[in-house]
């Protein structure tokens, strides 16, 4: 099976391409990795050209602007970027038949719910910040193209998976995910170490987000989590794909400081202690979908133990190099 993975240099986007690597699926050739040489947001109408030259029988979608704060300050290029390119690049796939996976975010949800319940996938969206709205725009854009493909191209294409209405044609799959962290670093446990390295040069405790709730997930999880999908035919539908459990800001980050060794003096505080452009949602809990296998992903705990040892390599290199 023919796989292309936009944003293949990207975190998630290169965890993908190793778990599809590794996948029985793709054969010897392994997934095609589009990275933002080959096909840029900014960009989005080369999709169908892309699409005509390499013939893939399924795209996953990993390609977002996901600086939220940027995405604030900047709200129609987020819009340009995670809505307008998501649905020119699935209107292409759709007229050619081929299966899509767009990536999206727990922030199309507004975390405003006091039930402590996760939410579902029929659960109603209502983005609080540009980033959610960009990337909700996508997933809307998307599931029109392909609702427009249903019954036109049912069955004409390389895609097998089938509509979520049983219809035979192209499928789409929303991967609704939070928490994102994982190689090259730059992501939330790399800063935390950081922070905890100055905080105790300083002789000062560090502060930690405790008022916002979510869902850490680990790139490498998620990326096999997508790759099962592909594999069982079982891309159709919107899918939660996060690890078990939930945590806070300062639990993440007292769990992963736990786990490296460290010994920091920690203080809990709000999230409006630190002004941001964007307005994260403060409860970015999801409810697990089921996948395929039956197996749910892993508590968050358990991958963060796995992600570690690769945090900490990369922070020595890091530090060596100053």
């Amino acid at each position: 099976m023919r796989v292309a993975v936009t944003g293949a240099a990207g975190r998630l986007g290169r965890a993908v391409v190793t778990a599809l690597e590794e996948a029985p699926f793709t054969g010897p050739f392994g997934p095609i990795a589009w990275s933002r040489a080959i096909f840029d947001l900014d960009e989005p109408e080369a999709a169908g050209p892309l699409l005509d030259r390499d013939r893939p029988e399924v795209v996953v979608h990993c390609a977002a602007w996901t600086d939220v704060d940027g995405c604030a300050r900047e709200p129609d290029r987020a819009m340009a970027r995670n809505g307008t390119a998501t649905g020119i690049l699935a209107r292409a796939a759709a007229e050619r038949g081929i299966d899509l996976i767009v990536v999206s975010t727990n922030e199309v949800f507004d975390g405003r719910r006091t039930d402590g319940a996760g939410y579902r996938p029929d659960d109603h969206p209502n983005p609080i910040n540009a980033y959610g709205a960009s990337k909700l725009a996508g997933e809307e854009a998307a599931r029109a193209a392909y609702a427009a493909a249903g019954s036109g191209t049912a069955g004409s294409g390389p895609g097998g998976s089938g509509t979520a209405d049983g219809s035979g044609g192209p499928a789409l799959g929303i991967v609704r995910t939070a928490w994102l962290y994982g190689p090259p670093g730059n992501d939330f446990p790399a800063k935390i170490l950081a922070a905890a390295d100055r905080a105790a040069a300083a002789g000062e405790p560090l502060r930690l987000v405790a008022d916002e709730i979510g869902s850490p997930t680990y790139t490498s999880d998620l990326a096999e989590a997508i790759a099962e999908l592909i594999g069982a035919a079982a891309v159709a539908g919107t899918h939660h794909v996060v690890n078990g459990g939930r945590a806070s800001r300062a639990d993440w980050a007292r769990e992963l400081l736990r786990q490296a060794g460290r010994t920091v003096a920690t203080e809990d505080v709000p999230a409006s202690t630190w002004p941001r452009a964007s307005t994260p949602p403060a409860w970015a809990v999801l409810e697990p979908t089921p996948l395929p296998g039956g197996e749910p992903l892993r508590p968050w705990q358990a991958a963060l133990a796995d992600a570690l040892p690769a945090l900490l390599r990369e922070r020595a290199r890091a530090m060596a190099g100053r």
